[in-house]
């Protein structure tokens, strides 16, 4: 069996850009979300960016063997991957926790700084670049702050500054650029509304690949121009757990009596409740991967 071995993001998203195309990044939660996100590449033969986040996770469990946890399942996962794959240990809060993921196998990283004031982000960021370059790694920055759909910041959105983005980019060193167009983090219902002018003015200014955050609630229909302004990578995270619990729900009413719990959870069989939420986040995965025009470029 051919077997890809992990692939620098910075390479991931250089050849998305120049075919046309995004790369997905599909946060993981645990070993069964990870595994319908490799499955979905697989098939679709897509390049895609796995990872797990800081900002979605228990601090105190990150710190006392989750990120050995994460970091053991995504390496495996990529390791043994027939598409190319890049691992990002996402929205970190700390220098020190950023690293220690790089060491146990990420190949990329991104702090959480987007709240900052512009010299200490860039400070911070600035730090972590030439601690993850020293040993071959990526490293995603963010200049702007998302609306957050979950908390009060719904509409204290601070957009990307194109002036600050370009002086970001150039003080820092960050191999990819996520930035705030109307783009909302953790959206479960609608879409968000993007400033096309503003990202083009970004794109502009910088001479770096351009992320977006909350591609759950980015409009389908806005993805290809996007791309056609410098984005080359989508987040997405709530969608996957949204479709995860509603097909966990229906599957937990329609339980029948005396049913076998070792075949319900945990069996990896077809009667598998999480196996079929699985699979569930794993089509819509792949829906993305059409959309993102990802799909063959594996």
């Amino acid at each position: 069996m051919f077997i890809m071995p992990i692939v620098p993001m910075r390479e991931l998203l250089r050849n998305a850009i120049e075919n046309g195309y995004a790369v997905g990044y599909f946060e993981s939660w645990d070993q069964y979300s990870l595994e319908a996100v490799v499955e979905a590449a697989e098939y679709a033969r897509s390049p895609v960016i796995i990872g797990f986040g800081g900002m979605m996770t228990d601090r105190d469990w990150m710190e006392s063997g989750g990120l050995e946890l994460f970091a053991a399942m995504g390496r495996t996962a990529a390791e043994n991957s027939k598409i190319p794959v890049s691992f990002i240990l996402n929205e970190i809060w700390s220098i020190e926790i950023a690293l220690q993921g790089l060491e146990l196998g990420m190949n990329a990283v991104m702090l959480d700084t987007g709240d900052m004031p512009l010299e200490d982000n860039i400070r911070l960021t600035r730090k972590l670049v030439k601690l993850a370059h020293a040993i071959g790694a990526d490293v995603e920055g963010e200049c702007g702050q998302l609306a957050d759909a979950s908390t009060e910041t719904m509409n204290h959105t601070m957009f990307t500054n194109p002036l600050e983005a370009a002086r970001y980019v150039q003080e820092t060193g960050v191999d990819i650029l996520s930035v705030a167009v109307g783009n909302v983090h953790i959206l479960t219902k609608g879409h968000s509304s993007i400033n096309f002018e503003l990202l083009a003015e970004i794109h502009k200014a910088t001479n770096v690949p351009l992320a977006i955050h909350g591609g759950t609630g980015f409009p389908d229909e806005a993805v290809e121009t996007a791309i056609n302004l410098g984005v080359a990578k989508f987040n997405v995270g709530t969608i996957m757990k949204k479709i995860y619990l509603e097909n966990l729900h229906m599957a937990f009413q329609e339980l029948p009596a005396g049913a076998k719990v070792h075949d319900i959870v945990g069996s990896r069989k077809a009667t598998d409740i999480f196996e079929n939420a699985k699979n569930a986040v794993k089509t819509e995965v792949i829906r993305r991967m059409h959309v993102y025009k990802s799909v063959g470029m594996g």
